[in-house]
């Protein structure tokens, strides 16, 4: 490789980043060169990504790239979250800016979509837990609404692959963010087609399927003269976030799971294979593409996006950070409310902490007196939801989970990862905070020749990264509290 440097964008639902990365000596080095913020706007009552102002961003920190690196980096990729998406027109520009998943247009969308193809059919073709704004609930409620979109549009982009696209104008759908549609055969590793046309969508707009660490193509030439870099090839890293931070986790050998922690809280193993069984469909389990054709079996459970949302609520008056928010929940009372992250009360409310207390009301419970018992309470709530799902995989993967990987920017709370090991009983290590951005430009570096196998990227986290070990406990308040929990919460797989 002309250059060790790769630069991976790392796109959140929260924020943006750019990361460059120097391999070297089996060691990888890591530097953020530009955070942004992601901030959605409201158009025409609707929640949108602002795509022109993410692009600006990146091609900001392509500049600083281009000045801090001669010749520029090796390559480039984008990772971000999953299920959204972008219209391309015939004249291949963007028609509209691209919907959030948290816009309340999917509302319904999902149960009336039943009535063209049944649940049960659906999970058998896709092996997708089901959420109300998977790819294909969001085409149907365009449908439903009769958008005048989609009869315009001759291509349906994800959002890396639209970043990728206008970085590069080719159009392509990238392995793992394609399996997080709801439109994709995990078995076949294709498209399910009907599951279009069955809505009278012509499954003609979507894109080829590439493997995560496929070349695209260079920088377009006005992009590259207008950063400063020259023709870098973008490379379709393992595009979706979660994959690329999976693709990081330091492990080796069986038995152990995963939690992507940050927004949302991704809880999985990895497999070779789909697991699309009766039991996964209860369990309301996910099967998503991995790096080297592996398979994540996972289930979403809603993460930090509820400290997220307390912190914004709180911040009128003072902006904790997180760290102060952890130390304020220790010293708290344990155990005064538990709450099931995932009740869809949660998904987007105005206000976060008035949400937790109507959610206490209403399973007759106290509501958290202070904002350090509101931080215990989801602390703990996710914990506890944490347990019940490593139970839950356990039985459908069919072999006992030993250690959990933590990764992501809930490696970082310590409290949590505490909690999770006493909840849990198992073993926690917790790191990389980085795992998608490192995820990220390894899998650049695999493209590049300068990784050999997802085998050797592992080893080369492990090395290269700090992390920290969380000794189990699940002590009698934990089992206690567990009971309260399953009983607050309904003990029904997938409620």
């Amino acid at each position: 490789m002309a250059s060790t440097h790769c630069l991976a964008f790392d796109l959140g639902a929260e924020s943006g980043r750019a990361l460059l990365g120097n391999l070297d000596g089996g060691k990888l080095a890591v530097r953020e060169i530009a955070r942004f913020a992601n901030v959605p706007v409201v158009v025409g009552g609707h929640l949108h990504w602002n795509v022109p102002a993410l692009l600006a961003e990146m091609k900001a920190a392509m500049r600083v790239c281009a000045s801090e690196i001669p010749g520029g980096p090796a390559s480039i990729g984008v990772d971000t979250w999953g299920v959204d998406f972008g219209l391309l027109g015939r004249d291949g520009n963007l028609l509209g800016l691209p919907f959030c998943y948290r816009d309340p247009r999917t509302e319904g969308a999902m149960e009336s979509y039943f009535r063209l193809v049944p649940r049960e059919s659906l999970y058998e073709a896709t092996g997708l837990q089901f959420l109300p704004f998977n790819t294909v609930f969001q085409l149907w409620a365009m449908v439903r609404d009769g958008s005048p979109l989609l009869r315009s549009a001759t291509a349906l982009l994800f959002m890396p692959d639209l970043f990728h696209y206008f970085l590069t104008g080719r159009r392509a759908s990238e392995f793992t963010i394609a399996s997080t549609s709801q439109i994709f055969n995990p078995r076949t590793r294709a498209w399910n087609p009907g599951l279009v046309e069955c809505m009278g969508v012509s499954p003609s707009i979507l894109q080829d399927i590439v493997e995560p660490g496929t070349v695209l193509a260079p920088l377009r030439p006005e992009t590259a003269a207008e950063t400063g870099l020259g023709p870098v090839p973008v490379v379709a890293t393992a595009s979706h976030d979660t994959a690329a931070a999976v693709a990081a986790v330091p492990a080796g050998g069986p038995g152990w799971a995963y939690i992507s922690s940050g927004t949302w809280s991704l809880v999985g193993v990895e497999e070779r294979r789909p697991i699309i069984t009766p039991a996964a469909l209860s369990g309301n389990f996910t099967n998503e593409g991995g790096l080297e054709g592996t398979i994540r079996f996972l289930k979403n459970v809603t993460g930090l996006w509820l400290l997220q949302g307390c912190r914004k609520a709180w911040e009128s008056r003072r902006r904790f950070s997180y760290a102060e928010l952890a130390r304020m929940a220790e010293g708290a009372p344990p155990f005064r409310a538990l709450i099931d992250p995932d009740d869809s009360a949660f998904l987007n409310p105005p206000d976060m902490p008035e949400a937790i207390r109507a959610y206490c009301r209403k399973t007759d419970q106290n509501p958290p007196p202070s904002k350090a018992s509101f931080v215990r309470t989801i602390l703990e709530s996710l914990a506890l939801k944490y347990r019940r799902v490593i139970d839950e995989l356990e039985e459908a993967a069919g072999r006992p989970l030993g250690t959990i990987h933590v990764i992501g920017g809930g490696a970082r709370n310590r409290l949590l990862c505490r909690f999770t090991a006493e909840a849990t009983g198992r073993l926690v290590v917790a790191g990389p905070p980085e795992a998608t951005s490192v995820g990220n430009l390894l899998v650049q570096a695999m493209a590049l020749g300068g990784v050999a196998s997802h085998r050797d990227l592992r080893r080369i986290v492990a090395s290269s990264f700090d992390l920290e070990r969380y000794e189990p406990g699940r002590d009698k308040p934990w089992r206690d509290a567990y009971e309260r929990f399953r009983a607050v919460t309904g003990s029904v797989p997938g409620t």
